[in-house]
């Protein structure tokens, strides 16, 4: 069996993937806050852990491998929206607006990661489905001594829990001295943070022990876990940005909740996404969401691609030229497989299986960009099978990109989302698209014909370095010419040709 080897945030270190049960390996990734469309940034993790996931299913076998996704459906934001509509008018309960904009914006988030290739989850818990499982939580940490009740609020005792901090390697009193914390009278500790909170009539509210109120952000995710996955589990993942505080704090108030237990033994975050070198955000003007990308018309596998082309732990930088370059690739590999089959009847890609060296690439604490460029090979070496079952791992259906990315054309456009060039897969027709090519591939080898007698190659350079200006890759034998669109064709320039 291969061995998977995954950099461990908590230890620091990379360490052979070894699951409490192989029967069962089991995976939990903080899913999103569903009161709007996912940006871009959002999208990274969701490719990255998909890609473990297909990697652990290969590996253990689709029915050995479990893998909980959430979505937090409790938040201020979708209250914010819920009441801005009923002070509009809707007659509805503040419950069922909340509900029916949780069940939209959860419409939104499938639609956009489905289109990014990603498989769903095993199960997708709802906050809201567990608040029972969170009361309970909650009242043990009460009798254990590690929470306490003030003013209506349920606060976690942080210095209760000696290890707290190891995971993002800071101590407390360091903490607090470098971090915001909220001060409130009813808090023994300035890091002691919110398991329940009180509920006024204009918000949600659940009954507790405690009054009317809801849950804290980060008992939520505790008790879901537990719940689905038990005390103690495999991997738990999510973006950089919630080690602290979010996981510090799922990780003391769960292992003080079942102090018998380890919680998850591998912990995986991978780093922030930026945008042409800046970081993400509307002042800049370079805030976008996955939609955003989609109705551009770039498409879903274009954005995967960009996603893999980086390691999960390096920060990522998405660039219009990124998006071209691999779109350009997607187009030659869809060229390639598109080719006559009935040339290649040796070939039937259905029995086509990863490659080991694609495995070992990602069983190597997720190395997609070594993965891809072993893709690159296989397609310069027309290697299909190796091709097509390194792209079926990798996320990709070699199915759906014969036909999505068999013709392309670019339109020039400025947007606010990216400077440069959006994509679009629009006409002409393959059969059009592959004449285009011949025929100048055709030209290109009678002027290297009648250059072999004339000894003029005048013309056979000149041509070829017009091919190369358009964007278009030359490859030449001894008595072959091929032509295929590179990541900086322009169709334009490919017209001035004819």
């Amino acid at each position: 069996m291969v061995t998977i080897r995954l950099h461990n945030s908590k230890t620091r270190k990379k360490e052979d993937f070894v699951p409490l049960n192989p029967g069962n390996v089991r995976m939990y990734v903080c899913g999103p806050t569903v009161y709007d469309r996912a940006h871009l940034g959002n999208g990274r993790p969701v490719v990255v852990f998909d890609t473990l996931f297909r990697l652990l299913r290969h590996v253990y076998g689709p029915d050995h491998v479990t893998y909980v996704r959430n979505f937090t459906d409790v938040d201020d934001k979708i209250n914010a929206t819920a009441q801005a509509r009923k002070a509009a008018g809707d007659p509805r309960s503040l419950e069922a607006l909340i509900r029916e904009r949780t069940e939209e914006t959860i419409g939104w988030y499938h639609a956009d990661m489905d289109a990014l290739g990603a498989l769903r989850p095993t199960q997708e818990p709802r906050a809201t489905e567990f608040i029972g499982a969170m009361i309970s939580m909650i009242e043990g940490l009460i009798a254990g001594g590690h929470a306490y009740e003030k003013a209506g609020h349920v606060l976690f005792r942080v210095r209760s829990y000696k290890d707290y901090g190891a995971l993002s390697g800071r101590s407390v009193d360091d903490m607090i001295a470098g971090a915001r914390v909220e001060v409130a009278p009813f808090k023994e500790d300035p890091m002691d943070f919110v398991l329940w909170k009180p509920s006024d009539a204009d918000l949600p509210g659940w009954e507790s022990p405690w009054g009317r109120g809801r849950p804290g952000w980060h008992i939520e995710c505790s008790a879901m876990s537990y719940e689905l996955l038990g005390a103690s589990f495999d991997i738990h993942g999510g973006g950089l940005d919630l080690q602290f505080p979010h996981h510090e704090n799922e990780i003391a108030q769960s292992c003080c909740a079942h102090p018998e237990a380890g919680f998850a033994q591998v912990w995986m975050h991978n780093e922030m996404l930026q945008v042409e070198g800046k970081k993400m955000s509307k002042s800049l003007g370079n805030f976008f969401t996955v939609r955003d990308l989609l109705d551009q018309g770039v498409p879903g596998e274009v954005i995967r691609f960009v996603y893999l082309s980086t390691h999960y732990r390096k920060p990522m930088d998405w660039t219009a030229e990124k998006a071209k370059e691999a779109e350009g690739i997607l187009r030659r590999i869809a060229l390639f497989l598109n080719r006559d089959p009935s040339k290649k009847p040796w070939v039937v890609t259905a029995y086509a299986k990863p490659p080991q060296e694609v495995v070992d690439a990602l069983a190597n604490d997720l190395n997609t960009s070594l993965a891809l460029t072993h893709v690159s090979k296989y397609l310069k070496a027309e290697q299909e099978m190796k091709l097509v079952g390194a792209l079926r791992l990798l996320g990709f259906d070699t199915d759906a990109l014969k036909v999505k990315f068999a013709s392309f054309d670019f339109e020039a456009s400025t947007n606010e989302f990216s400077s440069g060039h959006s994509l679009r897969t629009f006409g002409p027709s393959q059969e059009s698209f592959d004449s285009r090519l011949k025929a100048l591939g055709n030209d290109l080898l009678r002027k290297r014909q009648e250059a072999a007698q004339t000894k003029d190659f005048a013309p056979v350079d000149a041509l070829k370095s017009a091919l190369v200006a358009a964007g278009v890759e030359v490859r030449m034998s001894k008595d072959r010419v091929e032509l295929l669109p590179g990541p900086g064709f322009d169709p334009a320039k490919l017209a001035e040709l004819e």
